[in-house]
């Protein structure tokens, strides 16, 4: 199963920019996104599972934390952890805490104690959510379900080292910026964006919480909300709602989605991508490139209309090591069908490039070498 939790932190910190969708403020409508910032003990314990994995990802961001927190859980916690963590990878799950966090965002995760109460009845407590949502997946719900008693010890290891005060240490400033950051987004009116860039209607909410342990990624979970770093600017945040909310951006089983990913099944050059990229990316399928993809070719667009967009070339250079070809390709055929200032469904626009030869390589590859900036004969790998 691919996983598309969107690593914010790699691409940069820009400069926080004033939006651009009207010259004037009494030109603009009214705002139709409200935001809500908050935090989570719960889901920073699951995010903290990942460094106390051991996980390369994680260690360059929280090796002082593990090497603080890791000796005060017990030995055979300490084992668990990176067990679990490569078994989830293994069985297909995918990362731990960013997959158990979606499965457990069903529930109260206000606490580490609630998130114990949920592993020990997760048929009562978390099923109907999940089962219920955008995201249910019943593979993964099998492992999980499998692995909830291992989950619970590791959970209460975690509360009997003393996580919740050993994380209290480290948020002094949390509830300030939680203050700071709600008033900045209020300039940022994304989902409007989002309706008009996909023809569908969203809930004007977006939550945003706020997490110590969750770098590189930003994580979207069930509902209209996600995950991310508490010190991420307000940039950072605005591109993440831009990006999260939109999955999927099309129906991944409807008739779009397989035109397109039937096309792209024979081109040379993308699967080729999809097989030989390194798997802690992510997006280890071919369905899960093209739902990665379409949604950050309109997030690019959404966060160039909000003045917080970095130049995309750069930007789909430094990001997983260059592998979202597809999302330069999809940008490059929305910026020349205006898409921006026009807007549609973006179910039937993917419908009508399979059906009028826009994904074909040739064309899909020359669009793409000129977003990226790349010839169009070495696309991949990265020089």
């Amino acid at each position: 199963m691919d996983r598309r939790f969107f690593i914010a932190a790699s691409l940069g910190t820009a400069a926080l920019a004033v939006p651009t969708i009207a010259s004037a403020q009494n030109q603009r409508p009214p705002m139709r996104t409200q935001w809500k910032v908050r935090a989570s003990e719960g889901f920073d314990a699951l995010a903290f599972l990942g460094p106390l994995a051991g996980g390369e990802l994680y260690l360059p961001y929280y090796q002082a934390d593990v090497d603080a927190f890791a000796p005060r859980l017990s030995a055979a916690a300490r084992a668990e952890i990176p067990a679990l963590s490569r078994e989830a990878n293994d069985a297909g799950f995918g990362l731990l805490g960013p997959v158990l966090s979606l499965i457990f965002s069903g529930g109260d995760d206000s606490s580490l104690a609630a998130l114990i109460a949920a592993a020990a009845a997760p048929e009562a407590r978390l099923l109907t959510a999940y089962r219920a949502s955008s995201n249910w997946n019943e593979k993964d719900w099998a492992w999980f379900a499998a692995h909830a008693p291992r989950v619970k010890a590791v959970l209460e290891a975690m509360r009997d080292a003393g996580f919740a005060a050993f994380r209290t240490e480290r948020i002094a400033a949390l509830e300030g910026r939680i203050v700071q950051l709600q008033a900045d987004l209020g300039a940022y009116d994304v989902i409007r964006l989002h309706e008009k860039l996909t023809g569908r209607t969203f809930d004007p909410q977006i939550e945003v919480v706020l997490l110590q342990f969750c770098k590189p990624h930003g994580i979207k979970v069930q509902g209209q909300t996600f995950l991310q770093a508490a010190d991420w600017n307000t940039a950072i945040t605005v591109r993440n709602a831009g990006h999260e909310m939109l999955h999927p951006p099309v129906v991944m089983d409807g008739p779009a989605a397989k035109a397109a990913l039937a096309i792209l099944a024979k081109d040379p050059l993308i699967p080729r991508v999809v097989a030989e990229h390194d798997p802690k990316w992510g997006y280890t399928t071919l369905e899960g490139l093209l739902n990665e993809d379409l949604a950050q070719a309109l997030d690019q667009l959404i966060a160039e209309a909000l003045g917080v967009a970095r130049n995309p070339s750069d930007r789909w250079r430094k990001s997983d090591d260059g592998i979202h070809i597809l999302a330069g390709a999809f940008y490059g055929m929305l910026r020349q069908d205006n898409w921006i200032e026009t807007g549609g469904s973006i179910e039937t626009w993917l419908a009508d490039a399979a059906k009028t030869g826009r994904l074909a390589p040739q064309k899909l590859h020359s669009i793409a070498a000129h977003v990226l900036e790349r010839p169009v004969d070495k696309l991949w790998p990265l020089a």
